[in-house]
C-alpha cells in the first residue's frame, strides 16, 4: 500500500506539471523561435532570415551555440573577467586587468539607457543563448549558466585583441601583487612572436575587367575565432560573412551593396600618464596642474577555481581621471587611458553591416569607436576608400607619446579627437586601388598615398612591413583584375623578406675561404638557395632551408638586435657576420637531417594544418592526420599567413594563426563572391563540416557563396526553426 500510495502520488505530480501553465519565458522564447528560419548549406553555414533583425539575432546567437557553445561561452568568460572561475588561480590577473574596465552594475546601467532598437538586439542575443540551454540540457555550461542583454556590452568590438590588452600582466601582477617584477624570459631563447594583423585589399572598377569593385578579406587571426553566417531581415538587414563567436554582427563581410575589411591599425590609440602619487593618511592623492587629486580606490573581487571548490582574491585599484592605475616606473604609478564607449561601440559594429554605400558608411565612423582598426572598404556605386583607425585622441605634438607623459601636466590632456578628414584617408584613389597589411598607411595606394609629413607622428607608430612590399608588386603592376585574378595576387607565393637575406648570405659563402670548413658543409645547400626562385611551395626544399636558416639566425642575434634598437631581420642582413650567416645555415641543416633524416625535405612535409579535438588549446600529434601548406609566415612577406611552429613531442609544424576566414566579392547589380574557413564551421569532431573545408583552405581554393536563397537550391543541407 505505501509503495502505491508513492506512485499515485508521483503520478499527481506528473499531472500538476502537464496542467501546470507554460513558464511565459519559455513561451516568448518558443514564439520568437517559430518566426525564425536556419538553413544550413551544404557546408553546414547558418543562413538566418527573419521577421525582424532581432529575430535574426536570436536565430544567429542559437545557431553560433550549436556550432561552438564552448567558444561562445569562453569569449564572456573573458569579457567579463571570469577566466579564473573557470581555469584557476593563473588566470586572476587576466580577469583583473578586465574587471579593471568591465563592472556588471555599469554595463547593466547603460544598457538601461541604451536606444530601444539596440536594447531590442541584446535582448534577443541573451534570449538566443538562454533558449539553446533550455533546449539542451545535456550541455554544461563551464561558468555562464544564465546569459543577460548587458553581458553584449562587454565584447562590443571583434577584433581578437582589444585595446586592454595592451596592459602587461606582468606588470599588474607586480603592482597589484606587491610582488618583484619578475625576470622576463630571454627572447633569443624563444622561438619569435608570430605576425599577428591582416591584408584588405580594393580594387576599383577602372582596374577590373567587369568595370565593378573588387574586395579581399583576409583577417590573419588565431583559427576557429568566427563563424561564418548570412544574415537576412525584412527591416533591410542582408550581411554575410565572419561573427566573432557570441557576438551579433559580421565583423568582417558584405552585404549586398558593400563591404568591409578591418586590419589591426598601427595608430596611438591609447595613453600611458605618469602620476606623482603622496600617500595621506589612508587615502592617495596624485598631482594634477597646481594641485592634487584624490586617486579613487575601488575594491575589485576575482574569484578562481580550486581542487576543492571556489575561492577568491581581493584588490584594491586605483584610478585617477586619465584611468585606471596599472604599474609603477621609477617611483611614479603609472594609467592608462583608452578608449571606453561600449554603447557607441555595439552600436558601430552592428549598424555598419546595413550600410549600403560609402556615404552610410562613413556616417557610421563619426562614432569613433573601432579603436584598434584600419578599415578597407568598397560598394556598388564604385567606391573604394581606406580608413586609418577609428579613434585618434588629439594631442599636443610636442610630446613623445610613443612613452609615458606627465600626468601632472594639463598640457598632456587629450583634446577631443581627430575626425576621418582629419587622418590618414582615401577615397577612390587615382592609382584604381588600395591595401593594407598592418603597415603605414603611407603605401596603401601606391603614388596615390597619403603623405607621412601631412600628420603628427602618434597617427602611426609602426612603418612599412614585407607583405606591404609584397602587396603594392601585385597590385601596382596588375590591370583588369578578376576574382580569379584577386585570390591569385593575394596568394602569391614570393617571399620578399629574403630579397636581402639570401643575397647576406650568398655574399658571406662566397667571401669565405674554401679551407674553412663550413665552406664545404653548406655547399649544396648554397647551390639550392642561389637557384631559388624565393617562392614557397609544399614541394620547395629551398623554402624549408630558408625559413629554418632564418629563424636559427634570428635566434643567434635577436637580443643584440634589441639591444641595438634594430629590426631583427634588418640585423640578420646587415650586421651579422660570415660566420654567423654560414654556421646558423649549417645548423639549420643538423636540425632538419636529425629531425626528418635528410635536410633535402620539402616544405610541406613540415609545414601542416591539423585539427583533431575542438579544444580552444589545439594538441598536436605527429602520428595524427594532417594537410601540408604551402604559405609560410607573414614575416618572410607571404600574403598568405600560416602560424606554424613546433610543439612538445612534434617535429612537424603545425599552425594555429594567419589566413582564417578569406573572401573575394565583387559588387554591382547583384553580389558575387567566393570564400573559405579554416578546417570548417562546426566545432564538433563528430560534425562532417568540423573539418570539410581544411583542403581547400591549405590550397586557396575558395568555395562559391551561397548569398541569395535563390543560390541555396540544390545546397540546402536542412531547415528548421531554432530549437525545433
Amino acid at each position: 500500500m505505501k509503495k502505491l500510495a508513492v506512485l499515485m502520488a508521483l503520478a499527481c505530480v506528473s499531472c500538476a506539471r502537464l496542467d501546470a501553465a507554460p513558464d511565459p519565458e519559455v513561451a516568448r522564447w518558443e514564439k520568437q523561435a517559430a518566426r525564425v528560419t536556419i538553413t544550413r548549406d551544404d557546408w553546414g553555414i547558418a543562413h538566418i532570415y527573419g521577421k525582424t533583425d532581432a529575430d535574426v539575432v536570436f536565430g544567429l546567437l542559437y545557431a553560433q551555440a550549436e556550432d561552438d557553445f564552448n567558444r561562445v561561452e569562453t569569449n564572456y568568460i573573458n569579457s567579463m573577467g571570469r577566466l579564473s572561475e573557470a581555469e584557476g588561480q593563473a588566470e586572476v590577473y587576466r580577469d583583473l586587468r578586465m574587471k579593471l574596465f568591465i563592472d556588471p552594475d555599469s554595463m547593466k546601467a547603460k544598457y538601461k539607457t541604451s536606444p530601444a532598437w539596440l536594447k531590442s538586439l541584446m535582448n534577443a542575443y541573451a534570449d538566443g543563448l538562454n533558449f539553446y540551454l533550455y533546449k539542451h540540457p545535456e550541455v554544461k555550461p563551464r561558468v555562464i549558466t544564465r546569459f543577460e542583454p548587458w553581458m553584449a556590452l562587454t565584447f562590443s568590438e571583434g577584433s581578437i585583441g582589444g585595446d586592454i590588452e595592451k596592459i602587461s600582466l606582468r606588470d599588474l601582477e607586480a603592482f597589484y601583487g606587491k610582488r618583484p617584477m619578475p625576470a622576463p624570459v630571454p627572447e633569443a631563447s624563444a622561438a619569435r612572436k608570430e605576425p599577428s594583423g591582416s591584408n584588405g585589399f580594393a580594387i576599383a572598377p577602372s582596374n577590373t575587367a567587369n568595370h565593378k569593385a573588387l574586395l579581399w578579406i583576409n583577417p590573419h587571426t588565431s583559427f576557429f575565432f568566427r563563424s561564418e553566417v548570412k544574415l537576412e531581415s525584412e527591416e533591410g538587414l542582408n550581411a554575410y560573412g565572419a561573427v566573432t563567436w557570441g557576438q551579433f554582427f559580421v565583423y568582417q563581410g558584405f552585404n549586398d551593396k558593400a563591404g568591409w575589411m578591418h586590419t589591426t591599425s598601427g595608430v596611438d590609440d591609447a595613453d600611458e600618464y605618469l602620476e606623482t602619487v603622496t600617500k595621506k593618511g589612508e587615502d592617495y592623492y596624485y598631482k594634477f596642474g597646481n594641485g592634487e587629486r584624490k586617486l579613487v580606490a575601488q575594491k575589485i573581487t576575482v574569484p578562481f577555481k580550486t581542487a576543492g571548490g571556489m575561492d577568491r582574491k581581493e584588490f584594491t585599484v586605483y584610478r585617477s581621471h586619465h584611468g585606471p592605475v596599472i604599474r609603477d616606473q621609477n617611483g611614479k604609478w603609472v594609467s592608462i587611458h583608452i578608449m571606453t564607449e561600449p554603447v557607441k561601440a555595439l552600436t558601430q559594429s552592428y549598424s555598419r553591416t546595413k550600410a549600403k554605400n560609402y556615404a552610410q558608411f562613413r556616417k557610421t565612423m563619426d562614432l569613433h569607436t573601432n579603436s584598434s582598426n584600419n578599415t578597407i572598404f568598397a560598394d556598388a556605386e564604385g567606391n573604394i576608400a581606406y580608413f586609418h583607425a577609428n579613434f585618434i585622441p588629439k594631442r599636443d605634438p610636442k610630446f613623445d607619446w610613443n612613452k609615458p607623459v606627465d600626468g601632472s601636466d594639463p598640457a598632456t590632456e587629450w583634446k577631443g579627437l581627430h575626425g576621418v578628414e582629419e587622418s590618414p584617408h582615401l577615397l577612390n584613389p587615382k592609382s584604381g586601388w588600395l591595401y593594407n597589411t598592418n603597415n603605414w598607411p603611407f603605401s596603401a595606394a601606391g603614388p596615390s598615398s597619403p603623405k607621412k609629413e601631412n600628420y603628427p607622428s602618434y597617427m602611426e607608430t609602426g612603418g612599412e612591413n614585407a607583405r606591404g612590399i609584397h602587396a603594392i608588386r601585385v597590385l601596382g603592376d596588375k590591370k583588369d583584375f578578376t576574382p580569379a585574378s584577386l585570390i591569385a595576387a593575394a596568394f602569391d607565393s614570393y617571399l620578399p623578406a629574403f630579397d636581402d637575406l639570401i643575397p647576406a648570405l650568398l655574399k658571406a659563402y662566397d667571401e669565405t675561404p674554401a679551407s674553412n670548413p663550413l665552406h664545404a658543409k653548406v655547399a649544396d645547400q648554397i647551390a639550392l638557395l642561389r637557384a631559388w626562385d624565393k617562392r614557397w611551395g609544399v614541394s620547395s626544399v629551398p623554402t624549408t632551408l630558408a625559413v629554418f636558416w632564418g629563424e636559427e639566425l634570428a635566434r643567434t642575434v635577436g637580443t643584440r638586435a634589441r639591444e641595438e634598437a634594430t629590426s631583427v631581420d634588418v640585423y640578420m642582413a646587415t650586421r651579422t657576420s660570415a660566420e654567423q650567416r654560414l654556421q646558423a645555415l649549417a645548423t639549420a641543416s643538423d636540425i632538419l637531417t636529425a629531425d626528418f633524416g635528410t635536410w633535402k625535405t620539402p616544405w610541406g612535409d613540415i609545414n601542416r594544418f591539423q585539427r583533431l579535438t575542438g579544444d580552444i588549446v589545439q594538441p598536436f600529434n605527429d602520428a595524427g592526420p594532417s594537410i601540408p601548406v604551402g604559405f609560410t609566415s607573414s614575416r618572410w612577406g607571404s600574403l598568405a599567413s600560416f602560424g606554424a611552429r613546433t610543439y612538445r613531442g612534434t617535429k612537424k609544424m603545425y599552425g594555429t594563426s594567419g589566413n582564417s576566414f578569406l573572401a573575394v566579392v565583387e559588387f554591382g547589380d547583384s553580389v558575387r563572391a567566393k570564400a573559405v574557413s579554416a578546417g570548417g564551421e562546426s566545432g564538433d569532431p563528430k560534425s562532417p563540416h568540423f573539418n570539410d573545408q581544411a583542403e581547400r583552405y591549405a590550397k586557396g581554393q575558395l568555395r562559391d557563396v551561397y548569398f541569395y536563397r535563390s543560390q541555396l537550391k540544390g545546397h540546402t543541407e536542412k531547415e528548421y526553426h531554432p530549437g525545433s
